[in-house]
């Protein structure tokens, strides 16, 4: 399973799944802001929201895990 991570660096600017959550593929879990655009952060694979490692308005890196799934 695929854990979620940040395409872009940018800050958390919404998370839109909380932990226990089924999630299906292409599942939008976060959107990042980045340069003043909203980008959806999407699930590459079907699973449940193990942990949420960040919090709104929190700076993120590319390739950062900001949500573990099992």
């Amino acid at each position: 399973m695929a854990d979620v991570r940040a395409p872009i660096t940018g800050v958390v600017w919404q998370i839109l799944v909380g932990e226990g959550d089924a999630i299906a593929v292409d599942q939008t879990v976060i959107v990042l802001e980045s340069m003043k655009l909203e980008i959806p952060v999407d699930a590459e694979s079907a699973g449940t929201v193990r942990r949420i490692l960040v919090a709104e308005g929190d700076a993120v890196t590319e390739d950062q895990v900001l949500v573990e799934l099992t």
